[in-house]
């Protein structure tokens, strides 16, 4: 199963180095080779030439690290540089989008809230009211039973 997916990998890149427009000129793998020859050390340039030698390609973020690291060096020409900047360039830029605002997780009713205040304006000490006026106040949700009660002291005590 490994060797057929390894196969169809090596086979589909094939292909696009046959799709490629001059797959002589390679001027990534120019820059990594000049790398490698004044920095044969460097982890850096051997990680990427090995990603470059297996993937074919590198992602925007490393192009962007080797170009940095490249403009530094005198003898990589000006033309390898302004064709890797263009590569750079070519590359899809993913942004995140910005999350949503966080919501409250509980929205008080506001004409619970008059319900409460008209009743406690005429009868302040009402007991039932009050407790329903602190489980407001704390951002509980009355119950469908509890909002059919407050109701029904609004439609006798107000109106």
């Amino acid at each position: 199963m490994l060797n057929v997916k390894r196969n169809t990998f090596h086979l589909l890149r094939l292909t696009l180095q046959m799709l490629r427009k001059k797959p002589d000129v390679d001027v990534i793998l120019d820059v990594l080779n000049e790398f490698l020859a004044i920095y044969p050390d460097s982890p850096f340039v051997k990680s990427l030439l090995s990603q470059y030698r297996e993937r074919g390609s590198l992602s925007k973020r490393q192009l962007e690290g080797l170009f940095l690291k490249a403009v530094d060096i005198q003898k990589i020409t000006p033309s390898k540089l302004a064709t890797l900047e263009a590569v750079i360039k070519k590359k899809a830029f993913k942004s995140k989008a910005a999350p949503p605002p966080p919501k409250p997780l509980y929205e008080k009713d506001t004409a619970t809230g008059d319900k409460i205040d008209a009743i406690l304006a005429k009868y302040p000490e009402h007991k039932r009211v009050k407790f329903f006026q602190a489980q407001y106040q704390n951002n509980v949700q009355l119950s469908p039973l509890e909002q059919t009660e407050l109701e029904r002291f609004f439609k006798l005590l107000v109106k």
